[in-house]
């Protein structure tokens, strides 16, 4: 299926207007999702409720507002909020460049792409081209939906991601939880040194790691699909905290650890790569069709 663009934005790069389209980075659909229901198989549907004459508010009646104090509240009718989204600008402001790792990762939110649209390939390519020789990336301004936005653009193999930012009062400081500052002996740095070389790869690589909760949970619903007993997986075991008495030893031990099991883990990870192991499915709604349908109970009109 091909991909499907969220907007159409021009990149402003100096006298230079780019035409781009937008897209989704990541996919969050893959979370696996649990409807509700009733004791007798019926699927609920949910309602509001006005908190003065506790009587359903059909969605027609409903209406937007603005609690600026308490439990007192600015209107804003359909037309107004739609004139607000209009306000949003197509234009993508390029403001300045910094380097590529210049931008602390804890203002990082959401993530996409963002390709060119028609007779936008050439000067598309050239601003890529430029970024990656100098190792720049882009910092732009955005206004969408009511709301400005901050982004980086950065080139990567293929194309620019289009990383939608945090404003700075938008992440907290580390500083307000007041974390200790604890000496550590030479003899302790240098074994945490050599840990962390033992299991220091050159890069992330997403495709060597599965998410496992979401498999287990998909295996307990093809395990109630086929009438089995789910089993609950044996609790792992934590060892307590502030009991680790010498801390040289303990740093020892996991290095000794590291080296018995870093080939096995290998081992594994390329085979995962290589997709020896079974895939996770992306959705559990494959076997969905051997359950026999719940019948459905009519509606009781009031």
């Amino acid at each position: 299926m091909a991909a499907r663009s969220l907007a159409s934005l021009s990149l402003s790069f100096g006298l230079v207007s780019i035409p781009v389209k937008l897209y989704t980075a990541t996919d969050s659909d893959s979370a696996v999702r649990f409807n509700l229901l009733s004791k007798e198989g019926s699927r609920l549907k949910q309602q509001y409720v006005s908190e003065q004459t506790r009587e359903v508010v059909p969605r027609e009646e409903m209406v937007k507002g603005y609690e600026f104090e308490k439990d007192q509240f600015v209107i804003f009718s359909a037309d107004e909020l739609k004139a607000l989204e209009e306000g949003a600008s197509h234009i993508v402001e390029i403001v300045a460049f910094v380097p590529e790792k210049g931008v602390d990762p804890i203002y990082y939110d959401k993530t996409y792409y963002i390709a060119p649209d028609k007779r936008g390939g050439k000067p598309y390519s050239l601003l890529r081209a430029a970024m990656a020789k100098t190792g720049q990336c882009a910092i732009a301004k955005w206004a969408a939906k009511g709301k400005s936005h901050m982004v980086q653009i950065r080139p990567i193999e293929g194309g620019l991601v289009f990383q939608q930012l945090l404003f700075a009062d938008e992440v907290r400081s580390i500083v307000d939880l007041h974390v200790e500052e604890v000496a550590v002996s030479d003899a302790e740095l240098k074994l945490a040194i050599q840990l962390i070389e033992q299991a220091s790869e050159d890069h992330y690589d997403a495709s060597q790691y599965r998410d496992e909760e979401r498999q287990r949970v998909l295996s307990a619903i093809d395990a109630k699909i086929a009438g089995k007993q789910i089993v609950s997986p044996e609790p792992v075991e934590i060892s307590p905290s502030g009991q680790v008495i010498d801390l040289v030893e303990a740093l020892k031990k996991s290095l000794s650890a590291g080296k018995r099991t870093a080939p096995a883990a290998k081992t594994a990870a390329v085979k995962a790569a290589a997709g020896e192991s079974p895939a996770p499915r992306k959705s559990a709604k494959r076997t969905a069709s051997t359950v026999a349908a719940i019948p459905k109970r009519a509606a009781k009109k009031a």
